[in-house]
Parts: structure tokens; C-alpha cells; sequence
């Protein structure tokens, strides 16, 4: 019998070693792989900003994204107001460091949305955002602006890419989403994506966002067709989704003073 117990006693003594082995190494392997995993989704992420804005080369290196990506001057936007934001006025180093959809759950940089205001279904909006623009001689050429919200299955986060008169789309793509692949997941498909190209987001006033997605598709009798996309053939909610997130952003509620703000000469 004392055999048996020191049997048992020892197989317990050894798989708790191992476990705690195991562990060691997998906290030490986390830890240490920690700084690669941040620089690949900031890799993944200039790499959709520079697709939204049509810059994204086929076959790009990561060295070719970065510097493409090092054109844009990134910077903090108010929503509220449309100014710019000191990003050491909120201990940071840089506008890259800002964590935007960390601070959309956080009270104190946010604030909580009503059910009117809140067509894109996010519930909490940050006081603050990042922006992306490109200068071209000297001149405006990109705004690149960060948007999400809720599809049929998931949130859909991507980029829009406005032209420099803040009204004409160049580009919109979204990076991350759970949508049924063949049907809302078709937002990915390259050439649903290029009927937003040369799009108007406002109408006369300059104002109201106008974008809609239709069903039956759009061609050159479809009046107002400068605000119009076709829709995702059995995707109707995430259709509904994407065309309400991108009127949200656009809006009042998102970059609307902001992009006021650039027609006007200057945020």
C-alpha cells in the first residue's frame, strides 16, 4: 500500500511541476512576443489605410507600408467641436498611441449614446478620434477616417477615405467583421468596394450625410445616384448596417464638425 501511495503522491507532484512549467513558459513566451503582436496589428492597420485610401500596392512589404504610411500626418480630432486635440494634453506621446475604441468604453472619454442618435448601434461614442491626411505639394489630399458599427453577426470596423473637398469618397474598406462570407461578408469583395469610389457623401448643404445602399442596384438613370451604392444581394441588415454606420460617421454625431471644419479652411 505504501508503495501506491508514493506512486499516486509522485504522478501528482510531477503533473503539478509540469503544469507549473508549462505555464513559465507559455507567461514568458506571451510576455516576450507581446511587442510583435502590437507591431503586426498596427502593420494590419496602416495597411487598411492605405487600401482605403487607394495607396495600397499589391504585394506591398512591410517596409514598403510603413513608408508609405509615414506620408500621413496622424492626428486627435473633438467630435463635438471639430478641433484638433494636443495628444500630450492626454499623456500621450503621439496621436498613434491613442487607443479609440478602448476610450469608447471608458466613462471618463466617452459618453453614452440614445437610441435616436445611435443609427450605427455603438452605444458609446469617444469624445476624441484619430485622423489620417495625406498632403500631396503641400496640399490636401486624403482624409482617412476610422469608422464601425454593427452588422447583422458582428461590428464592422474599417476606414473611409474622403478626397481633399471632405465630400468625395476614395476608398472604404472595413479590416475586421463577422459577417456570412458570400453575403454580408461580401463588403470585402473588390469590386462591391470600388462603387464607393468618386461617391458623394453630403448633399447641397453640405451637411446631411445622403449615402444609401440599393436594392436592384444603381445605373445611370437612378436619380441622386452620386449618393448611391448597390446593395449586398441577401445581405439586407448588413447592407442596412454599413449604410447607417457610414451616415453616422459622417454626421453630426462622428466627424461632421470636423469635416465642417476642413471646408471651412482649417480644424
Amino acid at each position: 500500500m505504501a508503495k501506491a501511495k508514493d506512486t499516486v503522491s509522485r504522478t501528482v507532484i510531477v503533473a503539478l511541476a509540469l503544469c507549473i512549467v508549462c505555464s513559465i513558459i507559455v507567461s514568458v513566451a506571451a510576455v516576450s512576443l507581446r511587442p510583435l503582436q502590437i507591431e503586426n496589428r498596427n502593420l494590419d492597420i496602416k495597411s487598411n489605410i492605405l487600401s482605403a485610401a487607394g495607396l495600397l500596392e499589391r504585394g506591398s512589404s512591410s517596409d514598403q507600408i510603413r513608408e508609405q504610411f509615414n506620408r500621413f500626418t496622424v492626428r486627435l480630432v473633438n467630435l463635438e467641436t471639430g478641433e484638433y486635440v494636443d495628444p500630450q494634453s492626454l499623456g500621450l506621446n503621439d496621436a498613434m498611441e491613442f487607443e479609440q475604441y478602448r476610450a469608447a468604453s471608458d466613462p471618463a472619454q466617452s459618453r453614452s449614446l440614445s437610441s435616436r442618435e445611435d443609427i450605427a448601434g455603438i452605444r458609446r461614442l469617444p469624445h476624441v478620434a484619430q485622423v489620417f491626411l495625406l498632403e500631396e505639394e503641400g496640399e490636401l489630399s486624403r482624409i482617412v477616417l476610422p469608422i464601425h458599427g454593427s452588422g447583422l453577426w458582428s461590428t464592422l470596423y474599417g476606414f473611409v477615405s474622403l478626397q481633399a473637398d471632405a465630400n468625395t469618397i476614395a476608398g472604404l474598406g472595413f479590416y475586421d467583421h463577422a459577417e456570412t462570407p458570400g453575403l454580408g461578408g461580401e463588403i470585402d469583395n473588390p469590386r462591391w468596394k470600388q462603387q464607393w469610389v468618386d461617391r458623394q457623401v453630403f448633399g447641397d448643404d453640405l451637411r446631411t450625410p445622403r449615402i444609401e445602399l440599393v436594392k436592384g442596384g444603381v445605373d445611370a438613370n437612378t436619380p441622386d445616384r452620386q449618393h448611391k451604392v448597390d446593395s449586398l444581394a441577401g445581405a439586407t441588415l448588413t447592407a442596412r448596417g454599413v449604410e447607417n454606420l457610414v451616415n453616422f460617421w459622417m454626421g453630426e454625431q462622428g466627424f461632421g464638425a470636423y469635416l465642417s471644419r476642413l471646408r471651412q479652411g482649417g480644424a
